[in-house]
């Protein structure tokens, strides 16, 4: 069993008024409240242990969150950093190259697009250097476009239409 030493966190006054304001205040996110609850508790001079069990985090979660106010104070033990978030694959003018691209006539020898199709024919007509068949799913859905389906994509009337006399269709030539 691992033996820790005795965490001492002592909270200064303004930052104790903060927390206890933060729990009498409004809606808050829990893991905030429960951090709060943990650094008032840490301050009383309770155990790791106890304050772990009786907020209930593990007793390692309560240490670093002393830890955290020790070294950064009251907003870096409440709140975590923002995270970094992936890149987006396509940035604006990819997508409208696609979307361009899939509102036109599908290749030669195709009935219609699919979501495998638009991903192949985007990097062979190097409109993207690399696109995956999920990025696209979700671009045409942001844009709801259903390629597969012809009334929901523009298209230009390639051929004419013929009335006859009486102003009824007649068909296509």
């Amino acid at each position: 069993m691992r033996t820790y030493r005795r965490l001492r966190v002592q909270l200064s006054k303004e930052d104790e008024k903060e927390l206890r304001g933060l729990l009498q205040g409004g809606i808050q996110q829990v893991r905030v409240v429960l951090r709060a609850l943990a650094l008032l508790q840490l301050s009383a001079g309770q155990t790791a242990g106890k304050v772990a069990k009786n907020v209930e985090l593990t007793s390692k979660a309560v240490r670093e969150i002393g830890r955290r106010y020790e070294k950064g104070g009251l907003e870096r033990a409440l709140y975590e950093k923002q995270r970094p978030g992936a890149a987006p694959v396509l940035d604006p003018s990819h997508r409208q190259r696609i979307i361009a691209m899939v509102c036109a006539d599908p290749p030669e020898g195709q009935a219609r697009w699919t979501v495998r199709l638009i991903a192949a024919e985007a990097v062979k007509r190097k409109l993207v250097p690399r696109v995956g068949r999920e990025t696209i799913r979700i671009l045409l859905e942001g844009h709801d476009l259903k390629p597969w389906r012809e009334k929901n994509v523009v298209r230009g009337r390639t051929q004419s239409r013929v009335h006859r006399k009486d102003g009824r269709r007649a068909g296509r030539i």
